[in-house]
């Protein structure tokens, strides 16, 4: 590991990053740093704007995914390097924002419905129901779910922190099936190993496979991911649930 990698590695874990931020932002520096042949400490504000034109002409990136870049050598340049540049001589990308593809409660009701099967049907429901992130789904574990509290607790959300979110009464109900037939041990959501269920967590790919899937047999044309179920939380419904979440 040279010197440069190690001091932005320990600037990205005191401020507890996640593992997968920490490995992107080691790989966007190793790539700004390989376009132009040089250690990145040699590199400038001027290069990160040449850096950025071939990030939009050659690889036809996004403006999105460039402002992601910018903010990254950000980091590198104030953060790790010390070099307390002004923001113009760094400049952002504009990123031209959509608004979201929002999903009507009956198209909810038949993208949960329209599951393929049970597995994937709880994990759109909790995702709906709780607002958990992705990754956050993966890692639930069984133990997790206290239904004396009616909380679902979260483990090393965004930041590394802990959290509770509420837990629905509907959502329990069809967590309780869902057990009876998974019997989960570890993981909610246990995952395979050479084609075998195995406990250990699913990937990341599962439940958006889930909600692709689902969207598909539902014949809903608009953009479902689970990032869409998640931003419901807290101020809707469950399908055929009655009272709000929580």
């Amino acid at each position: 590991m040279t010197h440069l990698r190690k001091m932005m590695l320990e600037e990205l874990q005191r401020r507890n990053y996640a593992q997968s931020t920490v490995k992107g932002y080691l790989r966007i520096v190793q790539d700004f740093a390989e376009h132009f042949h040089q250690q990145p400490d040699k590199l400038g504000p001027e290069h990160l704007r040449q850096y950025q034109a071939h990030l939009f002409q050659n690889k036809k990136l996004n403006a999105s995914t460039v402002q992601q870049y910018a903010a990254v050598l950000r980091f590198f340049f104030n953060k790790t390097l010390k070099r307390h540049y002004l923001l113009d001589d760094i400049p952002m990308p504009k990123r031209h924002r959509k608004l979201p593809e929002i999903l009507s409660p009956d198209e909810v009701a038949l993208l949960i419905g329209s599951a393929s099967n049970l597995l994937h049907q709880t994990m759109l429901m909790t995702l709906y129901s709780t607002g958990v992130r992705r990754a956050e789904l993966c890692r639930l574990k069984s133990a997790d779910i206290d239904s004396q509290r009616m909380m679902v607790h979260i483990r090393q959300g965004k930041g590394g922190h802990d959290r509770d979110v509420p837990l629905s009464p509907r959502l329990l109900e069809t967590l309780r099936v869902y057990w009876r037939w998974m019997k989960p041990k570890t993981y909610l959501f246990p995952g395979t190993v050479n084609n075998w269920r195995a406990d250990v967590p699913i990937t990341t790919k599962v439940p958006w496979e889930a909600c692709r899937q689902a969207a598909q047999r539902a014949g809903i044309t608009k953009h479902v991911s689970p990032h869409t179920l998640r931003h419901y939380a807290g101020f809707r419904t469950i399908p055929g649930e009655g009272s709000m979440c929580g």
